[in-house]
């Protein structure tokens, strides 16, 4: 399945516009990961505990996307966007959505 953040794909026809495709993840914080992040921030730079768990959100966000596109007989995704939200303190939604759409 293609995935694009662009309205279309090159040198491919979109015959038929079927649905938004939608995947979302929420995840919390650790508290291990909590820890370092606030001697990290005395010190400055790049907090990569929470790097990988939001990387991890948006894979499992668009893992999510696709299989939503799967299942109503998609060929490709375009016009992904992704949005983040506090869902409660110390926990967040991430959410992949996109046009779905079948190929010629």
């Amino acid at each position: 399945m293609q995935i694009t953040t662009t309205d279309h794909i090159p040198g491919r026809e979109i015959i038929e516009v079927l649905d938004i495709a939608r995947g979302s993840t929420v995840r919390a914080r650790h508290i291990g990961r909590d820890i370092f992040a606030g001697l990290k921030n005395i010190v400055g730079g790049e907090i990569s505990e929470y790097t990988r768990l939001m990387a991890d959100a948006r894979e499992q966000a668009i893992g999510r996307m696709l299989a939503d596109a799967e299942s109503i007989g998609a060929d490709a995704v375009i016009n992904v966007r992704f949005s983040t939200a506090m869902v409660m303190q110390g926990c967040s939604e991430i959410l992949a959505y996109g046009t779905a759409v079948r190929l010629r």
